[in-house]
């Protein structure tokens, strides 16, 4: 129970200066933005269970690194990515809609991956909070971020037509497959950034709740997706300010401020 209650402690333990020290809520802050995009996005697709159950194919693979003593998320990313390609397979070669065909990878995702992670693990590859997060991590996890950010917004028309017709999409020149492909390796970029902070059971959380949040609140598309990060970032922020301040564990309160932020919006909306 210490590793889930000390997850700040973890992440910045042996870190030599102030800098490393904000690492971890740098990142999280910057994988915020990134969930309240894609989870706009996701919503309007409908897709907004994908995201808790693409979260979960990563668990096999995380228990997988735990077994070999490797970097947890390097398992999770192979998993991760592998588990997305077969997903758009069958999205596009079979009459599967793009959440039937999630919800039997999850189903084999979950038995696995709770059958191979190592008991004293299994917690960490859930709830977060497993590992220290280095300078090299960090980096890597910026740049991450920065691909899911730049792909939104160099796409988002794309995106967007192809929301209200496929057809018309298509007509126009863009290749809706391959657009489906690209936008599901990027919400499975998004899972893998917030898997250290918030494990396999909680990351697809903090991209679906802010954007419900967003719905709740915006009245235009450039709105949702502001208010969406937004309500994205400030879950998070709550959560790393809460978990050190009352010693609890990082990814539950994350979740629970975003709920939070979700209840507010829906009392503002029925007073409006």
């Amino acid at each position: 129970m210490a590793r889930r209650t000390s997850i700040t402690t973890t992440f910045t333990t042996n870190m030599p200066t102030d800098l490393q020290q904000s690492y971890p809520l740098i990142l999280a802050l910057a994988a915020a933005v990134a969930a309240g995009l894609v989870g706009s996005f996701a919503l309007m697709k409908r897709m907004a269970l994908a995201g808790d159950v693409i979260s979960h194919i990563a668990l096999p693979g995380l228990g997988l690194a735990f077994l070999l003593g490797v970097n947890p998320l390097v398992g999770g990313a192979a998993t991760l990515f592998l588990g997305t390609l077969i997903v758009w397979h069958l999205q596009k070669h079979t009459t599967l809609a793009t959440e039937t065909a999630i919800g039997v990878m999850f189903a084999a995702s979950v038995a696995l991956g709770t059958i191979i992670t190592p008991e004293a693990d299994l917690i960490d590859a859930l709830f977060g909070g497993f590992g220290k997060l280095t300078t090299t991590g960090f980096l890597v996890g910026i740049l991450a971020t920065v691909v899911v950010i730049a792909f939104i917004i160099k796409f988002r028309d794309r995106l967007i037509i192809e929301l209200f017709s496929p057809e018309l999409a298509a007509a126009s020149g863009v290749n809706v497959a391959r657009t489906d492909l690209w936008f599901l390796l990027i919400f499975a970029l998004t899972v893998l950034l917030g898997l250290q902070f918030l494990g396999a059971l909680l990351m697809g959380a903090l991209i679906i709740i802010p954007a419900a949040t967003g719905r709740q609140l915006a009245k235009t598309l450039p709105a949702f997706l502001v208010i969406s990060s937004l309500a994205s970032v400030l879950s998070v922020a709550a959560g790393f300010a809460l978990s050190a301040r009352y010693d609890l564990p990082l990814g539950p309160t994350i979740v629970i401020s975003a709920a939070a932020l979700f209840i507010v919006s829906l009392i503002k909306k029925s007073k409006a």
